[in-house]
């Protein structure tokens, strides 16, 4: 089971065990990390699940598909390395995977 670590805007980690083939949104969720809103429910249509992939890992997850990029493009404070929660699967390679949560969704 991948190990994601989640780190709030303030420091705080929230390590979780992701089940492969799960989104990090729906791996946040299940673990109740905050700032997660994801208030399309995994739809690619809100924009509320964004996080920040560690540069270091930014090479690893799948690249962003042109729907996701049209999404991000209405993000709060986007950044390089700015991905959907809920478009980012999660598989064994991403264990140890380092995963962002800006200061607000909005």
């Amino acid at each position: 089971m991948p190990r994601v670590l989640f780190l709030s805007h303030d420091g705080v980690e929230y390590p979780v065990d992701a089940h492969a083939g799960d989104s990090l949104m729906a791996a946040a969720l299940d673990n109740a990390v905050p700032g997660i809103d994801a208030e399309c429910g995994g739809g690619c249509a809100c924009g509320t699940c964004h996080v920040y992939i560690d540069a270091a890992w930014a090479d690893r997850v799948a690249p962003v598909a042109d729907m996701e990029e049209g999404m991000l493009d209405f993000v709060h404070k986007r950044e390089e390395t700015s991905r959907l929660a809920c478009q980012v699967t999660v598989d064994d390679a991403l264990d140890g995977l380092v995963v962002r949560i800006p200061a607000s969704q909005f």
